[in-house]
């Protein structure tokens, strides 16, 4: 099965942070792999902006040397790297300053040529309102640029709005593409095709037919560099209020009139607003402790005191008349014992057993994995083969990219490919709009500010655990248990 590809317009792209981490490792090599399937024109440009005294060939060789490190496994095609490295072009540009902006300016393609324009915000979110007021000011702004900005979107409510207030005085809402790169992934559009394209689902995809649903991002690595990044945040900012209310969105929301950008956003807002405080015995914060070989947490952000969580696992209902008395469980957390982000419908037993009390306890599950091994699995129930009489089990019906789809799955589009693409083509659907990131911070503030007022420390777990013993509790006392990682 070999996928189409359409090529998009043609394009000049300012990276804004070209040398940074975050444009070396995804945003380059992603480019890169468009470019080697035929999806970028001959005359896109690629425009690394950035403090650091570079000239294009500079720019060019690091550009090579980050694809060669951080691109997918296998041979870089040598031909196509130098194709590639010819649209790339750098300028020295001084954010908080003047300095580059006019060398810049020259190097872009005037609006008459309809060379789409846009602008990627690969930097800390203190830099946002200097950069739009620049855009703006230096004349680089016509109606059609978009600028792309990165998470996080603001550390509460107000800087949100603060934040959503700055860039709106230079653009207008359709020119600004808050990028989650969770959006992106191929198992997470799967969902809204496996819900809205199918009509095995969407009549049972109600409180009536599903007991509960879980989500879970769980992750092996530390905090890492991000210590002084991370401590101010935790777990509940830097995942719950940007990922997993997405996938909570996706999952939740009403099916849209049309697959279009604001029908999808406007289905996903409701569900945050119909989203129910969240009361503390049904929050559970952790933080991980040394396993005698990594660092604890408080090592990892050199904070001896810090009451920041890296884990968190909640209960939550949402308010509405398909999901009324319905719990959703997230969950999230590092140092971890497994690798997994995971969305599980479980399904309700059936009313009645035919079979009798020795069959078991049997319920269909969903299972929508994003990493590793992207793919799905429905459970259904079965009898076992044998002469054994009549006894139940429980089997997947697996479909992961890898055997569905053949060798092609190996090649399925990173995240951050795809959403760059939707950039240039103009396609909000899989981006965040400045109301939702409004709506979230509104419901996440009250639970942040209300474990702070009360002064509580997050539970210690192990290194390598499933998260402190709390969160299992949490679910167990409903009768239900986690999946996803190992417990």
């Amino acid at each position: 099965m070999v996928s189409r590809v359409i090529p998009v317009d043609p394009f000049d792209l300012v990276i804004f942070g070209g040398t940074g981490d975050l444009a070396r490792r995804k945003i380059l090599p992603g480019l890169f792999r468009r470019f080697c399937a035929g999806q970028m024109p001959e005359n896109a440009r690629i425009i690394g902006a950035a403090r650091q005294d570079l000239d294009d060939d500079g720019y060019r060789k690091m550009v090579g040397e980050a694809i060669e490190e951080f691109g997918k496994v296998g041979k870089v095609d040598k031909k196509a790297l130098k194709a590639f490295q010819k649209q790339l072009h750098y300028v020295a540009v001084d954010a908080k300053g003047d300095g580059g902006w006019d060398a810049l300016g020259k190097l872009l393609r005037d609006e008459e040529e309809e060379v789409v324009r846009a602008f990627y915000f690969s930097v800390g979110p203190s830099l946002f309102p200097d950069l739009a007021e620049r855009i703006r000011s230096h004349g680089l702004a016509h109606a059609g640029v978009r600028i792309v900005v990165e998470k996080p979107f603001g550390h509460d409510l107000e800087s949100a709005r603060e934040l959503n207030e700055e860039l709106a005085r230079h653009f207008n809402e359709r020119q600004i593409y808050r990028i989650d790169h969770y959006l992106g992934k191929e198992t997470v559009q799967n969902l809204m095709a496996v819900r809205f394209g199918n009509m095995l689902f969407e009549p049972l995809w109600n409180a009536q037919y599903v007991d509960h649903i879980q989500i879970t991002v769980a992750e092996t690595v530390g905090v890492g560099g991000r210590g002084p990044y991370y401590d101010k945040s935790g777990a509940m900012r830097d995942m719950v209020q940007n990922h997993l209310m997405q996938l909570l969105c996706l999952i939740a929301m009403e099916p849209p009139a049309r697959f279009d950008p604001d029908a999808v956003r406007d289905e996903k807002l409701k569900v945050i607003r119909a989203l129910d405080p969240v009361d503390p015995d049904s929050i559970v914060r952790g933080q991980y402790t040394s396993d005698g070989e990594a660092n604890s947490y408080r090592e990892d952000v050199e904070n001896p005191l810090s009451k920041t969580e890296s884990f968190i696992a909640l209960k939550c209902y949402i308010s509405n008349w398909r999901w009324a008395n319905t719990p959703f469980y997230l969950r999230t957390g590092k140092r971890l014992n497994s690798r997994a982000s995971e969305i599980a419908v479980v399904f309700k037993e059936t009313p009645h057993s035919i079979f009798g009390i020795d069959s078991g306890r049997h319920r269909n599950v969903l299972s929508i994995r994003l990493q590793p091994n992207e793919g799905m699995t429905l459970g259904v129930t079965i009898k076992e083969p044998g002469p054994g009489g009549m006894r139940l089990i429980d089997v997947p019906l697996d479909m992961s990219f890898a055997d569905a789809l053949g060798p092609e799955a190996e090649e399925v589009t990173d995240a951050y490919e795809r959403l760059i693409m939707d950039v240039i083509r103009g396609n909000q659907t899989l981006f965040m709009r400045g109301d939702e990131v409004e709506a979230a911070w509104s419901w996440t503030d009250p639970l942040i500010e209300g474990w702070e007022r009360r002064g509580d420390s997050p539970k210690p777990y192990d290194a390598g655990s499933a998260g402190p013993d709390d969160a299992a509790f949490l679910i167990n006392k409903d009768g239900r248990r986690w999946r996803g990682i190992k417990s």
